[in-house]
């Protein structure tokens, strides 16, 4: 069975057991999460919403740091910045539909 949740803006297709970063959640580490359903599905059933995905929080943190670096030629105009972008570690425990 899988499902198709949204959460911070993205679609996610999940299945019981899987692991996924979703964008930073207020939960703290070992807490359950609980996210409503856009559509699940098994062995060619599929229905709209009404279910409910239940999973595990295992990790808050930061992702790699990437570098935005803007500049224009000729200009002596030269912009250096950093950015790490915070996600929550999320392990799916149980699909309802």
């Amino acid at each position: 069975m899988y499902a198709v949740i949204l959460t911070g803006g993205k679609q996610y297709k999940v299945s019981e057991g899987d692991t996924i970063y979703v964008e930073k959640l207020d939960a703290e580490d070992g807490s359950e999460v609980s996210f409503e359903t856009l559509m699940t599905g098994s062995e060619g059933n599929v229905s709209l919403g009404g279910g409910k995905v239940t999973g595990k929080v295992v990790k808050t943190g930061k992702k790699k740091k990437i570098t935005v670096f803007k500049y224009k030629a000729k200009k002596n105009y030269r912009r250096r910045q950093g950015h790490r972008q915070p996600y929550t570690k999320v392990e799916i425990v149980k699909i309802e539909a």
